[in-house]
């Protein structure tokens, strides 16, 4: 495929994507400070929870949010879909090094 093809379709694709998270989900479970909660029972504990936390980094600052239970799926969603954008952004930057590499650094070679 032509490099030019190409990033008309990454274009696309990327713009197809939808909403983008960045990071990733995981699931935490919680002792609490009451004496006599279920969560300290010396021969069976049971734990709070599950409670959803997204873990993330943006321009180098980490930082990270709890994820209520009833949007843990879309959530989910939309961190497939940073891993989506940052593999077509990838694949982008290749097809525009390719198509310098076949074309040179002309002006025009982006006019359909």
């Amino acid at each position: 495929m032509n490099p030019k093809t190409k990033i008309e379709q990454l274009k696309q694709k990327l713009l197809n994507l939808g909403p983008v998270l960045p990071g990733s989900i995981s699931e935490q479970w919680n002792v609490c400070g009451t004496p006599s909660c279920k969560c300290k029972d010396s021969k069976n504990p049971k734990k709070h929870g599950p409670y959803y936390q997204l873990s993330f980094s943006v321009s180098g600052r980490s930082s990270s949010m709890f994820i209520k239970k009833q949007n843990i799926s879309e959530a989910r969603k939309r961190v497939r879909n940073y891993q989506a954008f940052k593999k077509l952004t990838t694949e982008l930057i290749q097809a525009h090094v390719d198509l310098i590499r076949s074309n040179g650094f002309r002006r025009d070679q982006y006019d359909k």
